[in-house]
């Protein structure tokens, strides 16, 4: 019998086979398990010798044998596996600020660096050249970090399916990560922080953060059901999630969806905080309190202001027209605060870990700063030892409460001649000069002299011959005198121009509810101060309110483009009433 003959001679069923083709190859054939439709999984190898064919079959075998075999069926490469990972099986199952990080690790980074290598062949040693790569190319060691983890995390699960037999990731050294030590603002710090946040709109917010160490999803998403007054005590129940926008042109504008002038927010406001450590309760310092209060009742004159444009979502921090803060503005007016504090540039987490820092010098015992801060109890060590930061000078007096610390104003910071406010505690109620512009009987309140008189200066050339002065009042007397209904107090010129609006609400089925009520009316910018509505030609969005009813709002400087855009505006609101999980609606 010819060498030949007997290579192609019958195996038992199920045994590996050896045989010369007629292609003039050796092949191999091993039976390593059953496929879904129950018909034996048999896989195929070829090369130019008997001896390389047989020992490829008989690697193939151990493999059988060890449980290590790549499942049968679609031969992944990187590219195609991550890409069916992150939106089918993560997307799912993470929340949508873990999927964010992923999609920028997979879409940004592992595509295009190493999407073309096949699952089976990728090796460790191509992971560390590319994370090397990474860096050379000016990306930070936290961010090749980030990526190792994202991938360590899909290779595992494509182990786990047997679309691979081992994650390289696993193997792989990942970039050294060298942890800045971060250095926290000192008590004075805070207190200039402090000062120059009572001169702004929110001035709460950075108050919360920077005595309470909150988050900022954790600050942004509060609402006003959280805060008991009687108690004293705020409930940290949720987070802001950051807006995730979509076209609401039909992608005609050219622009990435976040900047489309008629964007959707198609990803829930907020979500519960993720652990129940995070879902706590907070004592709230009295002088923290009270500033609360005084900011709900400017809220409400806000609300007053923007009458129709405001949406009612129950938020502590809003913009000027209801609407929950987004995150990345939020951490721009942190930037403004630092500089005109005159205090050193730093993070927005930084705020968390001067208020742990500040419970350590306090002396607060371990329990009561894990609860604060809403860390788990089998990480809360590691997370004191990151966050409390021991500072160089010896505090010589304890309080029993952190605002005792913090709300003390000191000595050396003195009050400038002639400005616009002296510089103060954000909660103390200082009875200092206001500047009235008194316009024809009607007043609007300035910190600065200077501002006032430009005001008058404006409406004298205006409308000669009309009565307008500069009156000096008392800020105690302002707020008495003007009750619930007083206007802010402003710290710049407000807008001459004239702001037009264009305003209908639609019922679910799409038909119109305020028939009775004016659409249209225009007003000057000072008596709607919003800057994001009075710089622009036009600008329309719709919302939904929290009942069932979908708003259409317009407004800019430009009458004529306020008209042809109201139609447009009123075309998506009853698109919008009618399909509501089009634009997100739906999602709790």
């Amino acid at each position: 019998m010819t060498r030949a003959s007997e290579s192609q001679s019958r195996q038992p069923n199920g045994a590996s086979s050896i045989y010369l083709g007629k292609d003039g190859r050796w092949h191999g054939r091993v039976t390593v398990g059953v496929k879904d439709d129950g018909t034996p999984d048999r896989r195929h190898v070829s090369r130019k010798t008997r001896p390389e064919v047989t020992k490829a079959v008989r690697e193939l075998e151990r493999q059988r044998d060890k449980g290590a075999v790549r499942k049968a069926g679609q031969s992944w490469t990187l590219a195609t596996w991550l890409t069916h990972w992150v939106e089918n099986i993560a997307a799912p199952n993470v929340s949508e600020n873990t999927i964010d990080g992923y999609r920028v690790a997979v879409n940004h980074h592992l595509v295009p660096g190493l999407g073309a290598h096949r699952l089976e062949k990728l090796e460790p040693e191509h992971l560390e050249r590319f994370y090397r790569k990474m860096q050379e190319t000016g990306s930070a060691a936290g961010t090749a970090h980030q990526v190792h983890r994202t991938l360590r995390t899909a290779l595992n699960e494509a182990v786990r399916r047997g679309h691979a037999v081992r994650n390289p990731a696993t193997i792989a050294k990942a970039p050294r990560l060298e942890e800045d030590e971060v250095e926290p603002y000192s008590v004075e710090e805070v207190q200039r922080l402090l000062a120059e946040a009572g001169k702004r709109r929110n001035a709460a917010r950075w108050v919360i953060a920077l005595a309470l160490g909150l988050r900022q999803g954790e600050v942004l998403g509060m609402q006003w059901t959280d805060i008991d007054f009687e108690l004293g005590v705020i409930r940290v129940r949720r987070g802001r999630l950051r807006p995730r926008y979509e076209h609401g042109c039909g992608n005609r504008c050219g622009r990435k969806p976040g900047y489309c002038p008629q964007k959707i927010n198609v990803r829930r406001e907020t979500k519960s905080v993720k652990s129940r450590a995070g879902q706590r309760p907070i004592g709230v310092p009295d002088e923290l309190m009270a500033l609360l209060r005084r900011h709900k009742e400017q809220q409400g004159r806000e609300c007053a202001l923007a009458r129709d444009l405001w949406t009612e979502k129950g938020y502590v921090f809003t913009s000027p027209v209801g609407e929950p803060l987004n995150p990345n503005t939020d951490f721009h007016r942190w930037k403004d605060l630092l500089k005109a504090a005159g205090v050193r540039d730093g993070r927005l987490h930084d705020a968390r870990h001067t208020a742990a820092t500040v419970l350590l010098i306090l002396g607060i015992s371990d329990a009561v700063v894990d609860s604060i801060m809403g860390w788990e109890p089998g990480k809360s060590a590691r997370m004191r030892r990151r966050y409390q930061h021991m500072t160089g000078p010896v505090l010589k007096q304890t309080a029993a409460k952190v605002g005792a610390l913090l709300w003390t104003v000191p000595a050396d910071v003195s009050v400038e001649a002639g400005s616009s406010a002296a510089v103060r505690s954000a909660s103390a109620s200082v009875d200092s000069a206001l500047y009235l512009a008194n316009l024809g009987g009607r007043r609007l309140a300035f910190a600065a002299r200077e501002h006032a008189e430009r005001v008058v200066a404006q409406w004298s050339e205006d409308r000669p011959g009309q009565a307008a002065q500069v009156e000096e009042i008392g800020r105690a007397q302002w707020e008495a005198e003007a009750g619930g209904g007083a206007q802010p107090i402003r710290h710049e010129v407000p807008d001459r121009r004239m702001v037009h609006h264009a305003h209908a609400v639609f019922l679910t089925g799409g038909e119109r509810l305020n028939v009775g009520s004016p659409a249209r009316w225009s007003t000057w910018a000072w008596d709607f101060e919003p800057d994001l509505y009075t710089d622009l030609p036009v600008r329309w969005h719709t919302s939904r309110r929290p009942g069932q009813e979908i708003e259409a709002h317009v407004r800019g400087t430009d009458e004529n483009a306020v008209s042809s855009a109201y139609g447009e505006a009123c075309a998506q609101a009853v698109d919008r009433a009618r399909n509501p999980t089009t634009y997100g609606d739906g999602q709790s």
